[in-house]
Order: C-alpha cells, then sequence, then structure tokens
C-alpha cells in the first residue's frame, strides 16, 4: 500500500468516525452557537469544534508527527512533510437547521500538495474519495462507482453550483455577477456546501461549480476529488484555486464558464 492509500484509508474512517458522531449527537434542538465569524449569520457551533478535535485526536493517535490546517483550530505544525487539511462541517448552516448538504472534508497533503481525500455526506449516505493519480470514487450501502464529471457542456446547457459569501456588501457583487451567468446557462444551484458541491460535480450531478471565498479546507479534499474525476480546479487566468475565486467544471466545459465569468471581475467585492 502507498502512502497516499495509508493516508486515505486512515482520512476514511476517521471522516466516517467524525459524520455518525455528528449525526447521533446533534441535539434535537439543534446545536449551540457558541460564535460567529466573518458575519453574524456566518456562524460556528459546539459540534464543529467537537468533531475538529475528534479528527485530530484520531489522527495523531496513529501519526504523532504529522501537521493540520483546520478551519476551528488554525494551523498546528508538524515534522514529517504530511499536513491534513481538516473541514470538520462544510456547511455548517445546513447542519444548524437540519438540512441535509453537510459533510467531513479531509484531505492529506505531502510537501503542500494533496495526494488523497475524503468527503463524508452523512446524511445523503455517501463516502467521496480520491487518491493523486488513482481515481475518484463514491461509496454507498449499494456499492462503489468512479466517478467522472460531464465533459464539453455547452454553458447553454449548463447546470453551475455557486455559493455566496456572509459579508452583505460582498453577497451584493456576486448577485451582480449572477445577473451576468443565469441568462448564459441551464440553471443555477446553491447547495450550502463548497465540497458537496465540488463532489455533486465529480459525479455527474451538476456541470460547472465557481464561488468567491472559499478557503483551503473547502476545496482540499473536494478539489482532488474533481481533478482525479478528469475535471479542472483553478482560479482566473491559470491562478490557483482559493479564496480569490474557484472555478471547477469539466473540460470544454471549464473554458466556456471561466471565459464568461472573466468579463464580469467576480473576484471584486
Amino acid at each position: 500500500m502507498s502512502l497516499a492509500e495509508e493516508l486515505l484509508e486512515l482520512a476514511v474512517a476517521t471522516a466516517r468516525e467524525a459524520g455518525r458522531m455528528l449525526v447521533d449527537k446533534r441535539p434535537a434542538g439543534g446545536p449551540d452557537v457558541v460564535h460567529t465569524k466573518s458575519s453574524p449569520t456566518d456562524v460556528v457551533t459546539q459540534m464543529d469544534r467537537a468533531a475538529e478535535q475528534l479528527i485530530i485526536e484520531r489522527i495523531r493517535a496513529v501519526r504523532p508527527g504529522d501537521g493540520f490546517l483546520g478551519e476551528e483550530g488554525g494551523t498546528q505544525a508538524g515534522a514529517s512533510g504530511v499536513r491534513w487539511v481538516v473541514d470538520p462541517i462544510d456547511g455548517t448552516v445546513n447542519y444548524l437547521y437540519d438540512l441535509p448538504d453537510w459533510a467531513v472534508s479531509i484531505a492529506a497533503e505531502v510537501d503542500g500538495e494533496a495526494v488523497a481525500g475524503v468527503v463524508e455526506i452523512p446524511r445523503r449516505g455517501e463516502t467521496c474519495t480520491a487518491v493523486r493519480g488513482g481515481g475518484a470514487h463514491q461509496h454507498t450501502a449499494a456499492g462503489t462507482r468512479e466517478l467522472r464529471v460531464n465533459a464539453d457542456v455547452p454553458l447553454g446547457r449548463a447546470l453551475v453550483s455557486t455559493g455566496f459569501g456572509y459579508e452583505a456588501g460582498r453577497r451584493a457583487r456576486q448577485a451582480e455577477v449572477l445577473t451576468g451567468v443565469l441568462p448564459n446557462i441551464r440553471d443555477i444551484r446553491r447547495g450550502g456546501s463548497c465540497c458537496v458541491d465540488l463532489c455533486s460535480l465529480a459525479a455527474g450531478r451538476a456541470d460547472a461549480y465557481y464561488e468567491r471565498g472559499v478557503q483551503a479546507w473547502d476545496i482540499a479534499a473536494g478539489g482532488l476529488i474533481v481533478r482525479e474525476a478528469g475535471g479542472r480546479v483553478e482560479g482566473l487566468h491559470g491562478a490557483a484555486p482559493g479564496p480569490e475565486l474557484t472555478i471547477a467544471a469539466g473540460p470544454g466545459t471549464f473554458e466556456a464558464l471561466h471565459d464568461l465569468l472573466a468579463p464580469l471581475d467576480p473576484a471584486r467585492d
């Protein structure tokens, strides 16, 4: 077994345990909001913190020399060359409202490059995984299937996923960009979880995705899954994906969406 496969095995076991905990221990009346981040609607619950603590403890028990980058815990250094990029609940507002589109996202980087990733979507009963150079797969109770993006979908027939920030000014600007996108595509979808959107893209349930404001922990695992499913994940004009802008789609569709977005100045608030 390669190092990447070993890391994926640990990531999958850990993500599934965290997912079960988040389902089983979610308070009947909803989790408590313990603080907010960029705005009053950008929330962190006690379950976000509990899940991230569980993930770090489980991985550290097996690999004590590794580093971590977590949405809640920040950066923790390691000496092994392996860093885990963790989002304990991607789609916290969905989790808060008991909507199904939220996930546990764990990626393992070696020397700064993602080599293994898992997105665990408990309420869908789906686990999406990828190993660099080994393809992307979806695991359900019915079995395992290889994931492939839809390619060469004309924009007029493309179902495009996106998301919005929490700060009012950014949302207003994103709405302006959307008015330039929507007339040129089949339709838009807003699910509320970046990594679930990326897995939907990898599975062919959507044709493209774009969003401003996503962070490393949002896209580390999902981005690898899309790439291993044959898609592209980049920013504008060949830049790396990240907070400025992330675009993901299959070949042909990616280029068309990029060229539609670029003159709309989507990386400006």
